[in-house]
């Protein structure tokens, strides 16, 4: 009585928490979701970023070590699934695999810290390889939590309804979906301005410890409010996973095929067929309709090979365009959120008008129909960003790093001059370069003897060493031995320079700079500081400024964002229709496999192809996706649709036959065993029949 009068305590209180006939508890779980989606996309917008700049991988290795992250983050969702399913519970797999999620983050921001490992205040950390250690800790932790609990925040959602709650549950899931669009649009656009500001201790460079250190607050803060409604879910338990029966189901077939492969046993209609042994005809024939449709996603990796791209070779395509949009400046991260907003606006355009007008011209425009143009529209996205890459490399010439303005200011003059650019002063020497800042009257320390083959490199008004220039230029005469080579990296249009020397004679020298434009001003041994100084400097210009506009990626960003809305969001509702109704989970795990998989398809691209162009390489991509998209075609040609409902319903009328066998076969048993007991009767002697008789009855 007791033990029944808490549960209906606790029921009680679980019902009565509502607001507008919604449980309290879902409140908690769509922020829970937002705030954990703001941590996850707002990261791995500025991941590919701080591969290249923080940690000086090459666009290669980047992309490699991107995608196998976001790899990992697509195939822990099944051991996720699996332990709250079959051991934890849904709330508990959560909790605990966000707490990794959040020590993951948190390790991620720790590692962009440069000061923790810059002994010689420089700006450069002298232990990179524990920046780096830091890096896959924390990504593996991050991969580990964000897949593990992706399968169970929406079907813990979904358990807080009662069954005859079926409107509030869909309104539920788009209010979840939503949440999940908003958080990763706000974090793609907010963690690149982030990553823009300038912090340190020592000196000032960009924020890669403020732009993984808000998302990893924001984890935390997720973990919290799911913590906080605790006491409002409805915990169900764990009562085994349907991956595992499937898996084991698939074994036992293979297993028993393998034993009975002789010619004389009888073939049977299905290799699954073989299962019937050991697993009811029921449970056989779910798992062949769900094979039949894990047939159908073997094509489909190669859609989310170019789709995650979008992360890494175009962040990095757009690191070469102009981002110059008039009133704002547009970092090449933040053009990640052109999907997000495409998406909230293409959805409903195609569900209510596309559609409808595609279904009045009476075309049978079916699901499978639609992956393969949205397959198709992938392609052609990939194409365009082909296009655009060789309009970049028309207006790149293989020359030093140009993604932002350079000028290299080379001193002829063999004595020191002074070159003031906004705050910073650089003292051009034969054997000593120095940084003065205008504000304070003193020169940093560590910037001393260096050899006269350095070259400063100012990033927003960060300053590194560079080696290896070639500055001595022997057509400039014997001087240019003593030259040093000045390498100023501005995100401003014009250029206002001070040059001044040890008199304390001075001159303005003045350039427009173009984006991505580099310059080198060759100050003549002849030079003098008079009004119009800037007439003796003379100008080379290394590479011509940029002119393509990051706008030209529009076109790629709608045609894939094209793409996605139908191929993916019409791949999961025909995975849904085609599935058994217990088996939906495992479809959506072979669906996030097919993400997985697409990932690694990237790396082994990446590291295997050796195409000297960029271009070239979209170019391979699309055609490798026209392949699979007419592969696909053809094995949606022959795919037959079925109805899991009517076909389970089928086996369950069979279900009273396989009953007449099992209670045929115990009665078999019963027999036998009474025979038996029948001969030890008559062996036994008088005194025992009674025992006996006592123990049959």
């Amino acid at each position: 009585k007791n033990v029944k009068k808490k549960k209906n305590q606790e029921s009680f209180s679980f019902h009565f928490v509502t607001i507008f006939g919604y449980p309290l508890s879902i409140f908690f779980i769509v922020v829970n979701e937002f705030c954990e989606r703001f941590s996850y996309y707002g990261m791995r917008a500025v991941l590919v970023l701080y591969f290249k700049y923080f940690l000086k991988w090459d666009d290669d290795f980047s992309t490699t070590i991107y995608h196998t992250f976001v790899a990992l983050c697509y195939l822990t969702p099944i051991l996720g699934a699996i332990i709250a399913d079959s051991w934890l519970g849904k709330f508990k797999t959560i909790v605990y695999l966000s707490i990794v999620y959040a020590v993951g983050q948190v390790i991620m921001a720790v590692s962009a810290i440069h000061d923790i490992t810059d002994g010689n205040k420089d700006g450069t950390p002298d232990n990179m390889t524990l920046h780096v250690a830091l890096s896959m800790v924390g990504l593996l932790l991050i991969a580990l939590g964000t897949g593990g609990i992706k399968p169970c925040v929406a079907a813990f959602g979904g358990d807080q309804f009662n069954e005859d709650q079926d409107k509030q549950r869909s309104t539920f899931f788009s209010i979840f979906y939503l949440s999940i669009n908003a958080g990763s649009l706000l974090s793609t656009v907010i963690t690149p301005i982030l990553r823009a500001q300038k912090c340190g201790i020592h000196t000032q460079q960009q924020c890669y410890p403020l732009a993984f250190g808000v998302p990893a607050a924001l984890m935390v803060v997720s973990l919290v409010i799911f913590i906080v409604g605790s006491g409002m879910y409805n915990k169900t338990a764990p009562t085994g996973n349907i991956m595992v029966k499937v898996f084991k189901c698939i074994s036992f077939a293979i297993k028993n095929r393998y034993r009975n492969r002789s010619s004389k046993i009888p073939k049977r209609e299905h290799w699954m067929d073989w299962a019937e042994e050991k697993y009811d005809k029921l449970l056989i024939a779910q798992v062949k309709m769900v094979l039949k449709v894990l047939f159908l996603y073997i094509p489909l990796p190669m859609f989310w090979a170019l789709f995650d791209q979008q992360g890494s070779r175009w962040t990095l395509q757009a690191t070469t365009m102009d981002g110059n949009f008039g009133l704002m400046v547009i970092q090449p991260d933040q053009m990640q959120t052109v999907n997000p907003i495409l998406i909230l606006i293409m959805v409903p355009v195609v569900d209510f008008i596309i559609y409808p007008l595609i279904s009045k011209c009476k075309l049978n425009f079916t699901p499978l129909r639609r992956m393969t143009v949205g397959m198709f529209l992938a392609a052609l996205a990939f194409v365009a960003a082909a296009l655009v890459q060789l309009q970049i490399d028309a207006s790149l010439p293989d020359f030093p790093s140009s993604t932002e303005q350079q000028a290299k200011f080379i001193n002829m003059v063999d004595r020191p001059i002074d070159i003031t650019a906004g705050n910073y002063t650089f003292q051009l020497e034969a054997f000593q370069v120095g940084l003065y800042k205008s504000d304070q009257n003193h020169m940093y320390p560590y910037f001393k003897h260096f050899p006269e083959t350095a070259t400063w490199i100012l990033f927003s008004n960060v300053f590194w060493l560079q080696f290896g220039d070639v500055v001595a230029k022997p057509e400039e005469g014997a001087n240019a031995i003593r030259s040093v080579s000045i390498c100023y990296r501005m995100t401003i249009k014009v250029g206002h320079f001070l040059i001044k020397n040890a008199a304390g004679n001075q001159c303005v020298f003045s350039r427009e700079f173009g984006f991505g434009s580099s310059y080198t001003f060759i100050i003549p041994p002849t030079f003098t500081l008079e009004e119009n100084c800037g007439q003796h400097i003379k100008e080379v210009e290394d590479i011509k400024a940029n002119s393509i506009h990051m706008a030209w990626q529009i076109p790629q960003y709608f045609l894939m964002t094209s793409g996605e809305v139908v191929f993916s969001v019409t791949g999961l509702e025909f995975s849904y229709s085609q599935a058994p109704s217990n088996m939906k989970a495992v479809l959506q795990a072979g669906w996030l496999l097919t993400v997985a998989v697409g990932n690694i398809i990237v790396l082994i691209v990446a590291e295997a192809a050796t195409l000297p162009d960029q271009w070239a390489e979209y170019i391979l991509f699309a055609a490798l996706l026209v392949l699979v998209c007419i592969i696909f075609a053809i094995m949606a040609y022959f795919y037959t649709y079925i109805d899991p409902a009517k076909i389970e319903g089928n086996f369950a009328n069979l279900e009273p036959e396989d009953e007449k066998k099992k209670n045929l076969e115990v009665a078999k048993k019963d027999m036998v065993e009474n025979h038996n007991e029948k001969r030890r009767k008559s062996s036994n002697s008088s005194s025992d029949e009674e025992e006996t008789s006592q123990t049959n009855f």
